[in-house]
């Protein structure tokens, strides 16, 4: 492995156990004072289900949580309401497709109960600027932890 890319590797530590090491808030208490750029962590009853990297933590969080939120702005909460309604496979056919499926009621709601869910969940972010960093300690992250909600696809 090259050496240059095994030593930033390795460097990804420390920033993971500081994330590890926060005290969780949720998307409704976010403090005051926070980093502005980084890694953040979502999860549920102590199972860590989601990894996201941002230039803006606050505003991000905001975007998965907000019940005013769209679909374009909390990919998250759409991946559950998915999840929660069987409607597993993108499609880029009208039926089924994200314009479609936000139309649907039962989805709808889904994708609802989604956001609210999320605005309940432990949140957890630690601070990284570099925007190199930031991408290889969000995988770094996710990996270690095993987030089930990344998956890192192309769209």
């Amino acid at each position: 492995m090259n050496e240059h890319f095994l030593e930033a590797i390795r460097s990804l530590e420390p920033s993971f156990q500081r994330l590890l090491a926060m005290t969780p808030v949720t998307p409704v208490t976010l403090p005051q004072s926070m980093p502005k750029s980084g890694i953040y962590l979502l999860s549920e009853n102590d199972r860590h289900l989601y990894v996201g990297r941002t230039r803006y933590i606050r505003a991000r969080i905001a975007g998965h949580s907000r019940p005013g939120a769209t679909h374009r702005m909390a990919a998250f909460a759409f991946r559950l309401a998915r999840e929660a309604t069987g409607n597993l496979a993108a499609t880029y056919k009208k039926k089924g497709s994200t314009a479609d499926l936000m139309e649907d009621p039962e989805f709808r709601l889904a994708f609802d109960e989604a956001k609210k869910r999320i605005r309940a969940m432990d949140l957890r972010f630690v601070e990284e600027n570099d925007p190199v960093r930031q991408a290889v300690l969000e995988i770094y992250v996710a990996v270690s932890l095993q987030t089930p909600y990344n998956d890192f696809d192309t769209h």
